[in-house]
């Protein structure tokens, strides 16, 4: 692959805000913004953020198991034991690097909604 290829799941995202969904440079591919199942229990959540990450995965030919290595934001650092079980579930065995960051977010939903959000980065090799 030669250049940068930038992407969106649908036009209002391009639109309406400012990054790129999914970015393919050099081998590697950047995903942002990997949410799901929001105002749901945590472990939804991180179901719904992997279901939205291999959504993305699947448009450049890829899966779960090309993730090297992620950062999850949570609201809440006493829910990771939750998010490490559906990790343990989901990429059965070809666990990412990872990084996991304590925030506030500021997202529709108020005091229920969003709790976990995923970017990664996976590569084709």
């Amino acid at each position: 692959m030669t250049g940068i290829i930038r992407r969106n799941l649908d036009e209002k995202t391009a639109r309406d805000y400012a990054y790129s969904e999914i970015v393919e440079a050099g081998g590697f591919v950047f995903l942002t913004f990997c949410v799901g199942n929001v105002g749901e229990s945590v472990e939804r959540q991180v179901h719904g953020a992997l279901d939205n990450m291999e959504q993305r995965l699947k448009l450049v030919g890829l899966d779960l198991s090309h993730v090297v290595k992620v950062d999850v934001m949570m609201k809440n650092p006493w829910n990771i034991p939750a998010m490490e079980k559906v990790f343990h579930e989901r990429f059965r065995g070809h666990l990412p690097a990872r990084k996991t960051i304590a925030t506030e977010f500021a997202h529709k939903g108020g005091e229920q909604g969003l709790q976990v959000q995923i970017d990664a980065i996976a590569y084709r090799g």
